[in-house]
């Protein structure tokens, strides 16, 4: 919602994301040319969202590979569960917010990209 004296963004559980948030994290302080991700997730739907400065979200569903620039604060990107991603090309003082269909599991994670080729098979 636009207003002069500052813009307000709103998400809501099944309304602005497909699924039930359970957790919220955010990511910041990345040093330039460092890369955060580098897995998927079992189970777990992800929505990404740049709150700060600007990023790339690289998605991989097993057969291609594809590129996001995050650069807005309304704006989101839906990453659906067993979806391998990673995310670079962070801005200084970028802060990418992420809200999770699931509490931290660590077992929910591959972090393997050839296990995860295999799971996606």
């Amino acid at each position: 919602m636009t207003d002069p004296r500052g813009n307000l963004s709103i998400v809501e559980s099944e309304e602005h994301v497909p699924f039930d948030i359970k957790r919220a994290y955010w990511i910041y302080d990345v040093p330039g040319g460092e890369e955060r991700g580098g897995h998927a997730f079992k189970v777990q739907d992800e929505f990404i969202i740049a709150l700060s400065g600007s990023f790339d979200v690289v998605l991989n569903d097993g057969t291609g590979e594809q590129r996001y620039h995050m650069n807005r604060a309304y704006f989101g990107l839906y990453v659906p569960h067993m979806t391998w991603r990673r995310i670079d090309n962070f801005s200084t003082n970028s802060v990418v917010y992420v809200l999770s269909s699931e509490k931290y599991d660590p077992e929910d994670y591959i972090e393997d990209f050839e296990e995860f080729i295999n799971s996606k098979r």
